[in-house]
């Protein structure tokens, strides 16, 4: 008899993040698959027509927010059901849940973070890991990070269900933000990445700045939590910072870029690569953490601890049209192997052994 399911909807009421955008996508492809019983639960201060892009009924409940509805109000309401958490969160009370850790981040990079935040996460992590019955992750990578940096399971007990870049060509492209930015008819490099110091925007800016005299502006898009991340300096007069984009204008940077430049310190997966890949842009990428995983034989890889090689791999890029060309095709044929879809089966196939009890003890 298949589980009645139930999903931890909180993500839905906050502004979305790159896990937040898992979340909908996966939900997206695997929902209209399901002939079982499957309910959106999400607090009660929060609209229920939230849940209306999913599809599926929405379930408000409790009387808190925030953490603490998931701690306390969620398992009281969910405990017939298997509960699915996708955004590297869940209730420690409940051994029936599939829990999606993305990275381990908050451990492996504690500098990042305040005290109060990187805490909080660790007592999370390390509850989830030893309790929930199914944990879950993005990549071979961080499945490796949860276990040496929070353990409590084998890791054979760590799945891993992947993440797409494909949702980037859903939105037309508005290339209205290349007249907001002044990009119209000139050559530039994105880069896309909120402000932790990880994304690693500090090193664009200085790789910006070396290459000042070849007339290449490089525009960094994303936003940034200064409340939660420590500060880094961006300045720079090559780089250009274009603050928070629609998917829309996302495409069209994408699109109307000479490259891609990715060199974050550390990535549980990475999707803005495989949305460049998907958008013909080649890419640049950082040689460590999840990145080669995800991008395979399709970027030109840089030591993102040296400003003078990203900048020397962009340039390369930048010189060649021979070489943007080779990208561009490899990156189509990388995206083939990331795809909403196939997420999507692999949820599905988590859920089944849970129901056969393969992932329960």
């Amino acid at each position: 008899m298949s589980a009645k399911i139930a999903i931890n909807a909180r993500f839905l009421t906050r502004k979305a993040s790159g896990v937040d955008r898992f979340a909908n996508e996966i939900l997206r492809a695997w929902l209209p698959t399901q002939d079982r019983a499957v309910r959106a639960v999400l607090p009660a201060s929060a609209p229920a027509a939230l849940a209306a892009s999913l599809g599926i009924r929405a379930d408000p409940v409790g009387t808190l927010k925030g953490h603490a509805w998931e701690q306390l109000d969620l398992p009281r309401h969910c405990r017939q059901e298997l509960m699915l958490n996708l955004c590297s969160s869940g209730p420690l009370a409940l051994r029936r849940q599939l829990v999606v850790l993305h990275d381990a981040n908050t451990m492996a990079n504690p500098w990042i973070f305040s005290l109060a935040y990187r805490s909080w996460y660790r007592m999370l992590f390390t509850g989830l890991m030893r309790r929930a019955g199914i944990v879950a992750t993005v990549s071979k990578f961080s499945a490796t990070e949860l276990m040496r940096h929070v353990g409590g399971r084998a890791a054979a007990r760590i799945e891993v269900i992947s993440e797409s870049g494909e949702h980037v060509l859903r939105t037309p492209s508005d290339p209205a933000v290349l007249e907001r930015l002044n990009l119209v008819g000139r050559r530039y490099v994105l880069a896309v990445g909120n402000r932790s110091p990880n994304k690693n925007l500090a090193g664009v800016a200085k790789a910006a700045a070396i290459l000042t005299g070849e007339d290449i502006k490089v525009v960094a898009a994303g936003g940034g939590n200064d409340r939660v991340f420590a500060s880094c300096d961006l300045s720079g007069s090559n780089l250009m910072m274009a603050g928070y984009v629609t998917d829309g204008q996302l495409r069209a940077l994408y699109e109307n870029a000479l490259c891609f430049v990715y060199p974050s310190f550390y990535e549980g997966f990475g999707i803005p690569p495989l949305e460049a890949m998907h958008c013909g842009c080649p890419v640049v990428a950082s040689h460590g953490s999840a990145i080669p995983e995800i991008c395979g034989d399709a970027a030109l890889y840089c030591d993102p601890r040296d400003p003078a090689d990203i900048a020397r791999q962009v340039q390369r890029v930048i010189e060649s049209t021979a070489l943007r060309e080779e990208l561009r095709q490899a990156g189509h044929q990388r995206v083939r192997q990331f795809t909403w879809a196939r997420a999507a089966q692999q949820l599905e196939e988590v859920i089944s052994h849970a129901e056969s009890g393969l992932a329960y003890g």
